[in-house]
């Protein structure tokens, strides 16, 4: 099975938000032949390690599959809140836009999917 190295956003849509100190990004397949790939690939670990400069607490991961989506909750992601924290981005809108950057070996013919 040949192999394309490809960044999450090809394959997937993605929206972030926030409630207190935590954030929580949804990752929506580009295909719904994509989802079965999606759930078993992007594991809360593998999020947790992409995400860890960020998340300083657990990774809670939720299937969505009739809407071919995962929902993950990163706890500890933003600094105490928008009222406490010094970061500029304590809301967590932008860590969807972070996630979709960590790269995937996707299988090619998943990739003619969203050509």
């Amino acid at each position: 099975m040949s192999m394309n190295k490809v960044k999450l956003i090809e394959i997937a849509h993605a929206r972030s938000g926030d409630k207190g100190n935590g954030s929580n990004v949804g990752i929506i397949a580009r295909h719904p032949k994509i989802y079965p790939f999606l759930k078993e690939t992007l594991t809360k670990e593998r999020v947790k390690e992409h995400m860890k400069n960020i998340c300083k607490g657990d990774v809670e991961r939720y299937e969505m599959p009739n809407i071919g989506a995962l929902n993950f909750i990163l706890y500890e992601s933003l600094g105490g809140g928008g009222t406490v924290s010094l970061k500029l981005d304590a809301q967590g809108k932008t860590h969807a836009s972070m996630l979709l950057r960590m790269e995937l070996d996707v299988p090619e013919e998943l990739m003619k999917l969203v050509k």
